[in-house]
C-alpha cells in the first residue's frame, strides 16, 4: 500500500495562481509530499514457473516466424534498428542540443521570505558618460543590493549591499567614448549591459566581476558606421527587443536629421539581429499625449508584459516644443504610456508628481506579482550635476516607495533582478 503525507515545506518558494487577483496574493508555499514504505511478498516457485512458461513460448514464436519470412527480409530487418525512421539512418528521436533551447530562468537568484518581506536581489548599472574613460580603458560601475516586498504592511524597501562598487572593465569606444551602460536585462539565462555609445551588448558576470562583449548593433536600419544609442531593453516571446531615444535625431536647437533612434532591434537567443522600423509607433505614442513634432517624447525604459500583453513606457522627457538641449534637462515627465501589441489601444497615465529635471531611465516589474508592480529608476541631468532615484508604484499609480536618492552623484540607468 502506498500512503500520502504532508511535509512541512522550509525552504521558501513563490508560485503564481491564475485565480489571483492582487499582485499581495501571489506568494505561496507550493505542498511536497513523502511516499511510505511498501513490501511485495512473492512466491519464489511461482516467479520461476511464470518465467520458464514464457522463455518457451518466446522460442516457438521466434522459430515459426523466422522460418516463415523469406532470408533477404529477415537479413534487412536485422541490419536496420526499428527506432530508425528514415532512409538516411537520422534519429529524430533525439533531444534538441543544450546550445538551441532557451534558458528562462527569472529571476537569476530565488527570492526569499524575511521578517521586511520577500527579499529580491537587485543590480544597477552606471553610465558615466565621457567620465567612463580611465586610462586606455573605459569603466562602468554595478551596484547591488536587496528589494522586499512587504505584502502585509503594503509597502517595499531597499537595502544595498555594503561591498564596494562592481567595476567592469573595456578597451572597445567610438570616438573616443564607451562603456556608457544604459540599460540591464537578463535574457536566456544571461545578465547583460547595454552600451549607449558603441552599440556593443555585454555579457556580465557578476560573481568574476567581469563583462565580454556579444552582440555589435549599428544605428538605424544597420546600414551605417555609427553605433546603435541602446537605451532601453526587454524580451518578449523568447526574443530581446532594444530601443533607442524612440525621437527623430535632430541637431542641439531642433532641426531634423535623420530618424534612426526610432529604429528598434530584435535579437535572437543565438545572436541574429534585425532592424525594425518603429517610426510611426513612435509617432502614435506622442499623439496619445497630444504631441507632435517638433515636440517630442524621449525613450529610455520600456518592458513587455507577457501578462497583460502590452507595452508599458516609462519616458525620460516630454516636450510640446522644439527640442533645445539646455532646456531638456527641465523636461523630465511621471508618464506612463501603455500599447497593446499592434499599438492600436494606447493608454497614457501619471505617476506621483513631477521633478522637473527628474525622468525615467528604466524600470522592471517585480518577479511574482502578475506584472502589477514596479520598480523604476528616474536620472537626473542638471547643470552638470547627475543623479540617481529608485521608486517603485503599481500600474494604478500608487507609490509603495517614494523617489529616493541612491548615494553618490553617479547617473546609474539600468535595473534588473539578478
Amino acid at each position: 500500500m502506498v500512503e500520502y503525507s504532508k511535509a512541512t515545506v522550509t525552504e521558501p518558494g513563490f508560485e503564481t495562481s491564475d485565480r489571483m487577483q492582487d499582485w499581495r496574493q501571489a506568494i505561496q508555499i507550493p505542498t511536497a509530499y513523502r511516499i511510505g514504505n511498501s513490501t511485495v511478498r512473492l512466491q519464489y516457485q511461482f516467479v520461476m514457473g511464470v518465467l520458464a512458461v514464457g522463455v518457451i513460448a518466446l522460442v516457438m514464436f521466434y522459430n515459426s516466424f523466422s522460418h516463415n519470412k523469406p532470408h533477404s527480409t529477415y537479413m534487412l530487418e536485422k541490419r536496420i534498428p526499428p527506432s530508425y525512421d528514415s532512409d538516411h539512418f537520422h534519429n529524430h528521436n533525439l533531444p534538441e542540443p543544450r546550445s538551441n533551447s532557451y534558458n528562462s530562468t527569472y529571476p537569476l537568484s530565488t527570492p526569499v521570505r524575511t521578517e521586511k518581506g520577500v527579499r529580491y536581489k537587485i543590480a544597477i548599472i552606471s553610465d558615466l558618460d565621457m567620465n567612463s574613460k580611465k586610462d586606455d580603458e573605459w569603466i562602468s560601475y554595478l551596484k547591488t543590493g536587496s528589494l522586499f516586498v512587504d505584502v502585509e504592511n503594503n509597502k517595499v524597501s531597499l537595502e544595498w549591499d555594503k561591498d564596494e562598487l562592481i567595476t567592469l572593465k573595456s578597451s572597445l569606444a567610438q570616438g573616443g567614448r564607451g562603456m556608457e551602460l544604459s540599460e540591464l536585462v537578463v535574457f536566456n539565462g544571461a545578465l547583460l549591459g547595454f552600451d549607449d555609445r558603441t552599440g556593443t551588448i555585454y555579457q556580465i558576470d557578476v560573481a568574476s566581476k567581469f563583462a565580454f562583449p556579444w552582440v555589435l548593433l549599428v544605428d538605424g536600419h544597420g546600414r551605417v558606421a555609427k553605433g546603435f544609442k541602446s537605451e532601453w531593453a526587454t524580451v518578449k516571446d523568447q526574443t530581446l527587443y532594444v530601443g533607442g531615444l524612440g525621437k527623430a535625431w535632430t541637431t542641439p536647437t531642433g532641426e531634423l536629421v535623420n530618424y534612426h533612434p526610432q529604429y528598434i532591434k530584435k535579437i535572437s537567443p543565438t545572436g541574429e539581429v534585425s532592424h525594425i522600423d518603429w517610426h510611426t509607433r513612435y509617432e502614435k505614442l506622442a499623439k496619445a499625449v497630444d504631441i507632435s513634432f517638433p515636440g517630442y517624447i524621449i525613450h529610455e525604459s520600456a518592458s513587455w508584459s507577457s501578462v497583460h500583453r502590452r507595452w508599458f513606457f516609462l519616458p525620460r522627457r516630454e516636450s510640446k516644443d522644439r527640442y533645445d538641449e539646455k532646456l531638456d534637462e527641465s523636461r523630465g515627465t511621471n508618464l506612463m504610456l501603455t500599447a497593446d501589441e499592434e499599438f492600436g489601444d494606447i493608454k497614457a497615465k501619471r505617476i506621483g508628481d513631477i521633478s522637473p529635471t527628474h525622468g525615467f531611465s528604466s524600470f522592471k516589474f517585480v518577479p511574482n506579482t502578475h506584472d502589477k508592480l514596479i520598480v523604476a529608476l528616474k536620472s537626473e541631468e542638471n547643470q552638470g550635476k547627475t543623479a540617481s532615484y529608485i521608486m517603485a508604484f503599481d500600474i494604478d499609480g500608487t507609490i509603495l516607495l517614494p523617489e529616493t536618492k541612491i548615494d553618490g552623484d553617479f547617473k546609474f540607468e539600468g535595473i534588473e533582478f539578478i
